[in-house]
């Protein structure tokens, strides 16, 4: 099912990512985009991010490939 060989490149679509490019291989169904978020009175080395989901929009089948935000997804 390999849609794709070797590096591509790609746009996300909507949500805090909007407009990224990036190069991407074997042309993945999700793009996975986290954000550090700021935490006040955190034990030393905690940490929290926002995370954000783009979905592959699988009518582009062309670069510059397209992954449209996910405001469903966690």
């Amino acid at each position: 099912m390999a849609d794709a060989m070797g590096w591509e490149t790609a746009v996300l679509e909507g949500g805090p990512a909007d407009g990224w490019r990036m190069k991407v291989s074997d042309r993945p169904r999700v793009i996975q985009v986290s954000c550090p978020c700021p935490i006040e009175a955190a034990p030393p080395g905690a940490r929290a991010e926002g995370v954000y989901i783009y979905r592959r929009d699988y009518g582009v089948n062309r670069e510059p490939l397209r992954y449209g935000f996910d405001i469903a997804s966690p």
